[in-house]
């Protein structure tokens, strides 16, 4: 299973220690938070307002070097919009990698 990293990050930084940290310090403020709020609203069955948590939460799958994890994003959130959820325990097993990801940082 694909695994969070920062090669994104470090690529987008060109060596900038800084930007690194500023990035890093925006992700493990918003990432914990986005993520109560996706499951705030699944579990009050707002699956639009979830679709959109989603939507906003594949991003940051996205710049912690998760290729996969985006796609699966991309197709949870078409499925929330749907109505669907077979790909609910994927997207939050993929949430709680990254969650641990970031607090080892």
């Amino acid at each position: 299973m694909e695994q969070p990293n920062l090669d994104y990050i470090n690529e987008l930084a060109a060596g900038d220690e800084l930007f690194v940290n500023k990035l890093l310090k925006v992700i493990k403020e918003e990432l914990p938070q986005e993520v109560d709020l996706y499951k705030k609203n699944y579990n009050s069955s707002a699956f639009a307002k979830a679709a959109e948590n989603v939507h906003k939460l594949k991003h940051k799958l996205g710049i912690l070097g998760l290729v996969e994890g985006y796609e699966t994003a991309m197709a949870y959130e078409e499925e929330l919009k749907e109505g669907r959820n077979t790909l609910k325990n994927q997207f939050e097993a993929i949430l709680k990698d990254c969650n641990r990801f970031i607090n080892q940082l």
